[in-house]
């Protein structure tokens, strides 16, 4: 099935077209929620979260204004981001033992693997090093454009400035 009419079937409240949806977006959803809880489990969670909310929310999607999968990698990241800032989420981390970060380390690796699976490192690849390390603090590893700037030592100013040249070279690279 063409993907912009199981979008548009979707849209309709189709739960075969939502469930096909799911099947070829859960995993890389799920995996960049990941990156940035680094907690398999509630990332899971959040993840389920975030489907419902695509369902609850499918007429506010615009085909004119981005990909499918952008539209939804930016809710998943608003939702993974909210989790980790929840007070919920900061009691948890509390009480992790030394054995979580293990697993922890592990499963960034293979979140490396599936990134390459979905050709995020080759869209990353032909922007210049700030942007790439700006991209993944922001997108990738939720941070804010505060904390961005404080860690890279350069004022906000040009972090929001830099992000938004590097989405549009995105942009740009992705439709060559």
């Amino acid at each position: 099935m063409n993907l912009d009419l199981l979008i548009q079937n979707f849209q309709k409240k189709d739960v075969a077209a939502f469930e096909k949806l799911y099947t070829m977006y859960s995993e890389n959803i799920c995996g960049v929620i990941n990156v940035i809880l680094k907690d398999p489990e509630r990332s899971k969670e959040v993840c389920q979260d975030v489907f419902v909310k695509i369902w609850n929310n499918s007429e506010s999607y615009n085909s004119s204004k981005g990909r499918f999968f952008t539209w939804v990698l930016n809710i998943a990241r608003n939702a993974a981001i909210d989790e980790l800032r929840s007070k919920s989420n900061k009691e948890q981390k509390r009480n992790l033992s030394i054995d979580s970060f293990v697993g922890i380390l592990e499963g960034a690796e293979e979140m490396e693997n599936k990134m390459d699976l979905i050709g995020l490192k080759t869209v990353l690849k032909g922007l210049k090093e700030l942007c790439r390390e700006i991209i993944s603090l922001l997108y990738f590893r939720g941070y804010t454009q505060k904390e961005v700037a404080e860690e890279l030592d350069i004022p906000i100013g040009t972090v929001k400035t830099r992000n938004r040249n590097c989405i549009s070279q995105i942009r740009k690279n992705n439709t060559l």
